[in-house]
């Protein structure tokens, strides 16, 4: 933490590698922050995607700092399974929040930490696909944060909701993570160690979880403006 720079804020591999008197706390800062972006509406520019492939490649360095596990699908399975649940419990408070908040969110002025757009175009993405969005707002930056408060204020059925929550969930943590841990593994056997090209990673992630929120946008232009 000496030579902290401003910077590493937006690098998620900071977070995972977090040591503070010694004692490594990335496992806790990852679980933390799955939890803000998906429970928390101030979490939409937190790293989560990109977290979480990074989590699957240094799985084993995140487990046993709590626990001894020799097997690497031990490893991963738990590691995945408390992100997992971390989600849903995330979910589960954004949805709680909106069903409180009503549409004040909707009328609330913008600041640093809220964006009225982003919860607009949350609500046409709900609209559009129902309850099947909370699983496709999972793999989607902005979306995944304000889906469930989205589903909170249009008061969608709770029973449904917790099916595609927890579905949407398990999905999205063990998808990135194993895929980050085994494709780190048949890279490795090629010679290529992806713990150094992590910037590489990461813009690579961000492209492709942006791509199709940058095609909803850019198809809404020319509506916009006839509007």
């Amino acid at each position: 933490m000496n030579n902290f720079d401003w910077t590493q804020l937006i690098n998620p591999e900071f977070y995972i590698t977090l040591t503070i008197g010694g004692f490594q706390i990335g496992l806790y800062i990852v679980i933390f922050i799955v939890f803000a972006e998906t429970g928390l509406f101030a979490g939409f520019f937190l790293p989560g995607d990109s977290l979480l492939f990074l989590a699957g490649i240094y799985s084993r360095d995140l487990i046993q700092n709590m626990v001894y596990i020799e097997s690497d699908f031990i490893n991963v399975f738990l590691l995945s399974l408390m992100v997992a649940i971390s989600g849903i419990f995330g979910n589960m408070t954004g949805y709680w929040f909106g069903a409180k908040s009503g549409y004040y969110l909707f009328k609330k002025e913008d600041t640093f930490w809220f964006k009225k757009k982003y919860l607009l175009q949350s609500k046409d993405f709900f609209e559009k696909y129902g309850g099947k969005a909370i699983i496709y707002a999972r793999f989607l930056p902005i979306f995944r944060t304000f889906a469930p408060i989205v589903a909170g204020i249009v008061s969608m059925d709770k029973k449904k909701f917790m099916f595609y929550n927890i579905l949407s969930s398990f999905l999205w943590a063990f998808i990135l993570i194993f895929s980050g841990h085994y494709l780190y593994g048949v890279f490795l056997k090629q010679g290529v160690d992806l713990k150094q090209h992590i910037e590489y990673i990461i813009i690579i992630i961000v492209i492709i979880t942006t791509f199709p929120v940058l095609m909803k946008l850019l198809k809404k232009r020319p509506v916009d403006k006839i509007q």
